[in-house]
């Protein structure tokens, strides 16, 4: 082969090689994007070496590109890494970098990138990417020296530097070591707004408010119409100062009305401020620019559903449905919440099951299984139930959940049982399951089952205070092993003393105990936080034993109004007023 067309072969590989496999820009190494943080692209490199292009180079060039155009980047990469090690060629060591690091060869990729900066000492591209190299793996300091050069030698795009690297540093999980290490790079540049916003970042993920705030604010004033940096301090506003956020949206607004994404911004803001109808106007704004803006019309139609206009909501997501633009299942999922409000169960039903996948499936599907057995169609629930698709565990034990509580009210304890101990089979540690097993052995009258299972899930979960109460109710309630029944109860009540129910056994155990005077003090707490009828039976018993008997039975009265066939509270009254 000649001179001539080896140096012709030799310009096409090189520009193969510059262009070939080059990554998405701007997007977090972990997902895949190039390690370089700038997006621009270096086309004239300064420092080329003058290396004869042997047949053994260009060899080992086209075997390079053949395997990344295979589909091989680990292999193209250490064949590039080979043949810039031994030219010294600079577009070679990029090429290597840039393909090591698209086959998540992180050690082989900082390797490259210190190899290309050290050929190219004035290479931003290379400085930055052997920086975010270093700080994807967690090597702040070694990282550090890096970011301080390149912020020296590139003052020209130091804010964007600031902006690329943050959300890199925020991943990181020693936060005072991100808190520190951008504090430092920041501090040379006051001015650097960019560089503000990184830190106020910073300082709000160590829990240093007053400086978050400073900071944010020192960045909007630096830059006046730079969104995310009024966002930023909005942000940190609404916490404490909601008023002074929404006022400062609202003035940005004012001077900058063509700014889309602080008007999205803010009508999000409105909406989790429960200010529907001012939330809805700030994105119909967004709709005339964006006529055919699925989800904003998605969102449109969910804030007429919230405000309960629901005829109006019906007609925006049948709108947003029609434009063909958004997923239909989440559209149906709402006109079927639609028809339920509107009590329009048989239309719910269909528009239920139209969800077939995506984030609504699996509720549409427990909907459909509720709406059947609402109707009477217990069978086809239970059956639609055991047919549904589960991706998690969780998901498993809630459909299991529902089918036994279902059989409960029907007052089918042993087929519940069974449906509980096959699931336990398969899941025999599992805090709900057994917990429910439990209260079906009991209501079966089956006092040993319910209480080895409470014990076991004691042992499991130490915290899980349901389990404390409902063996220590259980035995006060019978009057039997009253002393550790109430220890029990007072475990229960030590982690979580705000439990209406477990104030009441508290209460109940005092009875026990004879101590009427505290026994009334917890009694009236739990009927104050929740007047359920069995609380309501207790307190009436207190009150009736200690002379109140006219409290009692207003008690006991207004208990009956809500819940006329409740059996514990008719129990109670017939008992003293037989």
């Amino acid at each position: 082969m000649d001179l001539k067309r080896i140096a012709m072969m030799g310009c096409v590989v090189w520009t193969m090689a510059a262009c070939a496999h080059k990554p998405p820009q701007n997007v977090p190494p972990q997902q895949g994007a190039s390690p370089v943080p700038s997006a621009k692209v270096e086309s004239n490199y300064q420092t080329l070496p003058n290396v004869e292009l042997t047949d053994q180079i260009l060899y080992e060039i086209l075997l390079g590109d053949v395997a990344a155009q295979r589909g091989r980047p680990d292999v193209a990469a250490q064949i590039y890494l080979t043949a810039a090690k031994s030219t010294r060629d600079p577009r070679l060591a990029a090429q290597a970098a840039r393909l090591a690091y698209e086959a998540r060869q992180i050690e082989k990729s900082r390797e490259a990138f210190a190899l290309w900066q050290a050929l190219e000492p004035k290479s931003m591209q290379a400085r930055q990417g052997l920086a975010t190299i270093l700080l994807s793996g967690g090597k702040l300091e070694e990282a550090r020296t890096q970011l301080v050069e390149l912020l020296a030698t590139d003052a020209a795009n130091n804010g964007e530097v600031f902006l690329q690297i943050y959300p890199l540093l925020a991943r990181y999980p020693d936060k005072a070591a991100i808190y520190t290490l951008v504090h430092d790079l920041a501090k040379p540049y006051p001015k650097v707004s960019e560089a503000q916003w990184a830190l106020a970042q910073a300082a709000d993920a160590v829990g240093k408010n007053e400086i978050a705030l400073q900071a944010a604010h020192q960045a909007r004033i630096l830059r006046p119409s730079w969104d995310g940096a009024t966002m930023l301090e909005a942000q940190f506003l609404l916490r404490d100062k909601p008023q002074q956020g929404v006022a400062l949206v609202e003035k940005y607004l004012t001077d900058y009305p063509e700014s889309r994404e602080m008007r999205l911004f803010y009508a999000r803001v409105l909406t989790g401020q429960k200010r529907y109808a001012a939330a809805r106007a700030e994105f119909q704004k967004l709709l005339v620019d964006f006529p055919d803006s699925a989800d904003l019309a998605f969102a449109v139609a969910l804030l007429s559903l919230e405000m309960g206009e629901l005829d109006r909501a019906e007609q925006e997501l049948k709108q947003s449905l029609a434009n063909g633009k958004k997923d239909s299942n989440g559209i149906y999922y709402y006109l079927a919440q639609l028809s339920e409000a509107k009590k329009q169960d048989a239309e719910a039903l269909e528009n239920y099951r139209k969800v077939q996948t995506g984030e609504y499936a699996f509720p549409a599907n427990l909907k459909v299984a509720y709406l059947l057995n609402k109707l009477g169609k217990q069978e086809e629930a239970r059956q639609h139930l055991r047919a549904m698709s589960v991706e998690n565990n969780q998901q498993r034990v809630q459909v299991i959940l529902i089918e036994t509580q279902w059989l409960r009210e029907a007052k089918q304890y042993e087929e519940a049982f069974q449906v509980l101990s096959q699931s336990l089979k398969k899941m025999p540690d599992h805090p709900e399951l057994l917990y429910e097993a439990g209260m079906v052995a009991s209501l079966m009258g089956r006092r040993d089952t319910f209480e080895q299972m409470m014990r076991k899930l004691i042992q499991l979960k130490p915290d899980h205070a349901q389990a404390y109460n409902a063996l220590g109710y259980d035995f006060l309630d019978r009057n039997e092993r009253v002393q550790e029944g109430m220890q029990l109860v007072e475990k229960a009540y030590a982690l979580t003393p705000d439990d209406a129910a477990i104030t009441d056994s508290m209460g109940w155990g005092y009875y026990r105990l004879g101590d009427l005077a505290k026994s009334l003090e917890f009694l009236r707490r739990a009927y104050a936080g929740n007047p359920d009828p069995e609380i309501a039976a207790h307190l009436g018993e207190v009150l009736w034993v200690q002379g109140k008997k006219d409290e009692a039975q207003n008690i006991w009265q207004q208990a009956l109004k809500d819940y006329p066939d409740n059996k514990v509270l008719l129990s109670v009254i017939k008992k003293f007023q037989p």
